[in-house]
């Protein structure tokens, strides 16, 4: 197959592509508490959770009982996935690919895009073949960029650079709408991925940023006796 040809970047989209990766460089890491609601097609589920994101690429992601003991326990670390499901004493391990995020976190990103969703940035598709500024709409301006594997329109702020929803199409369609205080600190977020018919609203309890996250936060050993799945 022919490489895609790119086309040349127009001034006014290489600087707010510029601006994207600025504020993506300044992010480090998050903590937070998160209530989440999903919606999988008739299914509904109320849960509280730890999370965890430490650019660029490496999360934590605690479900919580009533009790606050883990029901569920995912790291992704160098490019890995591994989770604990304690309520079928079933690990899974595998690379960390979009597939394995979103068969076992509901979103369907590789691991340095998922901590972009989760700390309220947006990083433009790789290789980029050709992008186009758009019009202002109720959301203000917007961005489209079209990548060898997908097209991701982002709506955003051309003078901050805050980011206010990213639209995602190709294999993997998805939209992630961002919830921020007054002053554009991330305070959740909501996500509709079509393909897996999932709905979903997260919303962080005190989000503590830059705090230092160790890094051997992001591996556990699964329990003894735990029925291992490899995920290919």
């Amino acid at each position: 197959m022919a490489p895609v040809a790119r086309q040349p970047i127009a001034p006014d989209v290489q600087r707010a592509l510029t601006l994207l990766d600025d504020r993506w460089r300044e992010f480090s890491d998050l903590r937070t508490l998160a209530d989440i609601s999903i919606q999988r097609g008739p299914e509904r589920q109320e849960l509280r959770a730890v999370l965890v994101a430490k650019a660029p690429a490496s999360v934590r992601f605690e479900a919580l009982s009533p009790l606050g003991q883990p029901l569920l326990l995912a790291t992704i670390h160098d490019g890995r996935i591994t989770a604990y499901d304690a309520t079928t004493n079933e690990a899974y391990l595998g690379p960390a690919s979009a597939e394995a995020t979103g068969r076992l976190l509901g979103l369907p990103f590789e691991p340095d895009d998922l901590v972009a969703v989760l700390s309220g940035h947006a990083i433009p598709p790789r290789d980029v073949t050709a992008a186009e500024l758009k019009s202002p709409d109720a959301l203000g301006p917007s961005v489209e960029l079209i990548g060898t594997q997908d097209r991701r329109r982002i709506w955003m702020d051309l003078a901050s650079g805050v980011v206010r929803q990213i639209e995602v199409s190709g294999s993997r369609r998805a939209r992630i709408t961002y919830q921020r205080d007054g002053t554009g600190v991330m305070e959740g977020f909501d996500v509709s991925a079509m393909l897996s018919y999932l709905t979903a609203t997260v919303r962080y309890r005190n989000p503590e940023f830059a705090v230092d996250v160790p890094p051997d936060l992001f591996s556990f050993a699964v329990p003894k006796g735990a029925k291992i799945q490899h995920i290919r």
